[in-house]
């Protein structure tokens, strides 16, 4: 059995990922689902803190229309191992001190090992953060290694078949997430289908298939998986196939960044930890509105899979708060460097 499985900072999923299939029990798999679920909110506050970095707030903004469409498919991905948890009668934990991401640090589980994940605006190297975390076992674009979070989902496939007698839970949430397209539907998970399939949309939508590196879920027509999207970002090319070679290469048309805010990584425990860019009250006041929001997103979206599931609309108004403070703390210069910015710290006040 796993130790630590709460805490954010553990190497829980490589303890799992050591434990042979076939000996996986139900806490096993619990402890899997609630990992998934910390995955899936830790990519969240990089990308959206990305995101909303960006100045040009048209939706037609490629890039940001992009990163836009990767948060809806983390939320909705977020959504479906909820209802994963709940339908094997487990309970969902967000508002724990131990189960928050922790900025700047690895991925939770010690999935990805020695990949520092941190808070920025949207720049090259942001990028290649992202395309970091969403990478494939064995991407068409270049070779990967390490432990991946689609290989962890894998292995949740594999065991799950085995307690489908658990799937009495109730505490299922349906949201249509309408206008980004199929397959991004939070939908109940009735039987054992109904997972593998949420399975694959996370994979595919994450890591691309091994025959294409699009989206096989899209919001539109030729939308790319995570990994792919991010990394034409990071290395300022579109993806294109070699008709010489049929191989999948960096070498298209350029992908210039957007203007962007130009926000400072966030130090661990927030701003008030750098003496040099202590916050004013004012600034100091943006960044409690900001995480007081974050805090009361985190429980309404715990009490929208623990029985309340009206309090999901509540979530989703706190994420609309979230934007437009973060916006606000986009244009306030550091103290120590003028030609950065603060961001928002996504810090839980318990």
């Amino acid at each position: 059995m796993t130790t630590g499985i709460l805490d954010y900072e553990s190497d829980a999923i490589v303890q799992l990922m050591g434990i042979p299939e076939e000996d996986w029990g139900e806490q096993e798999l619990k402890d899997a689902l609630q990992r998934a679920i910390m995955l899936e909110l830790s990519t969240i506050p990089p990308y959206a803190t990305a995101l909303w970095s960006i100045i040009d707030p048209n939706k037609n903004e490629p890039l940001a229309h992009t990163i836009r469409e990767i948060v809806f498919d983390e939320m909705s991905h977020f959504g479906l191992v909820c209802n994963m948890l709940t339908r094997i009668n487990g309970t969902v934990v967000l508002k724990d001190p131990l189960t928050v991401p922790k900025y700047p640090g690895e991925l939770p589980g010690g999935v990805n090992p020695g990949l520092e994940v941190f808070l920025s605006g949207l720049t090259r190297e942001s990028a290649a953060l992202f395309s970091e975390i969403e990478k494939p076992e064995n991407p068409l674009a270049f070779a990967a290694d390490g432990n991946t979070i689609g290989a962890f989902y894998q292995r949740i496939a594999d065991v799950f078949p085995r307690f489908a007698h658990l799937m009495t839970g109730g505490n299922q949430i349906t949201f249509p997430f309408s206008g980004h397209g199929a397959g991004n539907a939070v939908v109940r998970m009735n039987t054992i289908d109904d997972v593998l399939n949420a399975i694959h949309v996370i994979q595919s939508q994450g890591e691309g298939t091994t025959a294409t590196p699009e989206n096989p879920f899209p919001g539109a027509p030729g939308e790319l998986a995570h990994y792919y999207a991010f990394k034409e970002i990071a290395v300022g090319k579109k993806l294109v196939k070699n008709p010489a070679t049929g191989k999948f290469e960096f070498t298209g048309p350029d992908v210039p960044l957007p203007p962007t805010s130009p926000v400072a990584r966030v130090p661990a425990g927030g701003w008030a930890n750098d003496p040099a860019n202590a916050p004013d009250p004012a600034t100091a006041k943006l960044l409690h509105d900001f995480n007081t929001s974050y805090s009361a997103m985190l429980t309404a979206l715990q009490d929208a899979w623990g029985g309340e599931p009206a309090r999901l609309f509540d979530a989703l108004g706190d994420m609309g708060d979230l934007r437009d403070t973060a916006q606000q703390l986009n244009v306030i210069k550091l103290p120590s460097d003028p030609n950065s910015t603060y961001g928002p710290e996504w810090l839980l006040i318990p």
